[in-house]
C-alpha cells in the first residue's frame, strides 16, 4: 500500500444507484483540488457549503454540500474533503473521475483507515473494529464492535504489556546490578508472580476468545437426528425459505447445507446434516461423517426426533436442544425438558428459535468486554503465553535474568502487534486489506 504522501480519493457511501453519495479526500493536495474543482475556491473548516463540482473541462457535474477537515484534527490526521452529492452512477463516475485529473489517486481498501492509524488517531484494534461496524449482521456484532472501538481491547492489551514491564524492569535491575548477592532471590519471586498472573489473564482471554470470535463470525448451530426426522424441513422453517431439499426418501441430505441468519440479535450458522444411521452407500456414509463433525464443532446442538420412534437419551448430551417433531401424529412419552413441533405446519418453531437465542444467551452474557475477535488476536495472546511459560522455565532452572527478560520481551511484542505498537508491513497488510475502499 502506497505511503501518505499523496492524496486520495473513494466513494463512501454504497454503491451507486442511491439517494446519495458521498465522496472522501484525504492528503497534502486537498485545499488546491476544493480550488480547482469546486465552485468555492476556499472552505470554511468542519461547515457544511453547499457548491458546484465541475470536470476538468469546467463544465458542472453536480450540486451538493462539502465538508472541509484541515489536519491534524481530522480522521486521517491529514486535510480531508467530504462531498456529498446525488447518487447516480454517472455523478460518480464523473465526479471521481475530475477528482482524479485534479491531483487525486483512487484510495485502497482500508487506506483511510490505515492512515488514521499511522497518524496515531487510532490502534489497529480500533481500526479492525471500523471494519466490524460496517460489517455488522446483528445487533451482538454491532455492540462487540462498539465495545472495541471504545478501545476496550486497546486498553486490555496495554495493560498486559504494562505489566510485562514491570517484569523487565525488575530483571534489568539485577542484570544492571550483578554485585548484589542477593538480587536473583528478591527478583525471582516477584516475577515469577507477575508472570503467572499474566499466564492466568491470558488463558481466561483465550477461554472466552472462542465466544467473542463466534459473536464476530457467527455461532454454529448443528441439527442432528435420524433419516425423515424432519432436519430440513425444520431448517427451512427457520430459515424462512426452502434452503434444503425436503422428500420422504430416506437419506436426501447427503452433506452439511448450511444457512446464514440473524437470530435473536446474533448471527448464526445453522447446518442441516445427513441422518445418523448405519449405511454402505459410500456418499451417504460420508455424509454421516460430516454430520458428526458439524455435531462436534457446534455451539449449539438441536437433537430432532420423530414422535412415532420416541426420544433415544443415550445420544443427548447436557445444554443440547431436544425437539419432537410430528407430534401432530401422536402424543410423545416424554420425560425430559422437550420442545414438541409440526415442522411440516411450523408449529412451535418459535420456541425452537426461543431456545436457541436462550443457548446464546447463556454462552454471552457474563462477558465484559471483547478479548479476542479473530484468528490474529488468538495467534498473538498464545505466541505471547509460549514465550512467557519459557521465561518461568528459565527462572526455575536458574538460566540467569538475561534469558528471562529475552522471553518477557517477545512476549510483549507479540501483544504489542496486535495494537501496532510493533510495526511490520505484514502486519498492517492483513488488517486493512480486508477493509472497504472507502475507509
Amino acid at each position: 500500500m502506497a505511503q501518505s504522501r499523496d492524496t486520495i480519493c473513494a466513494l463512501a457511501s454504497g454503491p451507486p444507484p442511491a439517494a446519495i453519495a458521498t465522496l472522501r479526500l484525504s492528503g497534502p493536495d486537498v485545499r488546491e483540488i476544493i480550488g480547482k474543482r469546486l465552485s468555492k475556491p476556499s472552505l470554511q473548516p468542519r461547515r457544511a457549503t453547499l457548491v458546484e463540482l465541475f470536470s476538468e473541462s469546467g463544465t458542472a457535474i453536480d450540486e451538493g454540500l462539502a465538508v472541509f477537515m484541515p489536519g491534524p484534527a481530522s480522521y486521517t490526521g491529514e486535510d480531508t474533503l467530504e462531498i456529498t452529492l446525488h447518487g447516480g452512477r454517472m455523478i460518480v463516475e464523473l465526479a471521481l473521475k475530475s477528482l482524479m485529473a485534479a491531483g487525486a489517486r483512487l484510495a485502497e481498501p482500508g487506506e483511510f483507515t490505515r492512515r488514521a492509524f499511522e497518524a496515531g488517531k487510532l490502534d489497529l484494534t480500533r481500526a479492525e473494529a471500523v471494519a466490524d461496524l460496517i460489517d455488522a449482521e446483528s445487533e451482538a456484532q454491532l455492540d462487540q464492535a462498539l465495545r472495541q472501538m471504545d478501545g476496550a481491547l486497546e486498553t486490555l492489551y496495554s495493560n498486559w504489556r504494562i505489566q510485562m514491564t514491570e517484569c523487565l524492569a525488575l530483571l534489568e535491575a539485577s542484570i544492571d546490578f550483578p554485585d548484589e548477592e542477593d538480587a536473583p532471590d528478591r527478583v525471582d519471586g516477584p516475577v515469577t508472580e507477575k508472570i503467572n498472573d499474566l499466564l492466568s489473564n491470558l488463558n481466561l482471554a483465550l477461554a472466552e476468545g472462542n465466544v467473542t470470535e463466534r459473536i464476530r463470525d457467527g455461532f454454529r448451530i448443528a441439527i442432528l437426528g435420524k433419516p425423515n426426522a424432519g432436519k430440513s424441513t425444520l431448517l427451512n422453517q427457520l430459515a424462512k425459505r426452502e434452503a434444503a431439499i425436503v422428500t420422504d426418501i430416506p437419506g436426501t441430505t447427503r452433506d452439511v447445507v448450511e444457512v446464514r441468519l440473524s437470530l435473536g440479535g446474533y448471527l448464526v450458522w445453522i447446518s442441516d446434516t445427513a441422518g445418523l444411521r448405519e449405511t454402505d452407500d459410500i456418499v451417504e456414509a460420508e455424509g454421516v461423517r460430516r454430520a458428526r463433525q458439524a455435531a462436534a464443532e457446534a455451539d449449539v446442538r438441536i437433537w430432532l426426533f420423530d414422535a412415532r420412534d420416541g426420544i433415544e437419551d443415550d445420544l443427548v448430551q447436557p445444554g443440547d436442544i431436544v425437539v419432537v417433531n410430528k407430534s401432530d401424529l401422536v402424543s410423545p412419552d416424554v420425560s425430559r425438558e422437550t420442545l414438541l413441533i409440526s415442522a411440516k405446519d411450523g408449529k412451535g418453531i418459535d420456541r425452537v428459535e426461543a431456545s436457541i437465542v436462550d443457548r446464546l444467551s447463556g454462552l454471552t452474557n457474563n462477558l465484559s468486554a471483547p478479548m479476542i475477535t479473530r484468528a490474529r488476536h488468538r495467534q498473538g495472546i498464545e505466541g505471547a503465553k509460549t514465550h512467557l511459560n519459557a521465561a518461568l522455565d528459565h527462572l526455575k532452572m536458574g538460566m540467569g535474568s538475561e534469558f528471562t527478560a529475552e522471553e518477557v520481551r517477545l512476549a510483549s511484542r507479540e501483544l504489542g502487534s496486535l495494537t501496532g505498537h510493533v510495526e511490520t508491513e505484514m502486519v498492517l497488510g492483513a488488517v486493512f486489506s480486508s477493509f472497504c475502499i472507502g475507509k
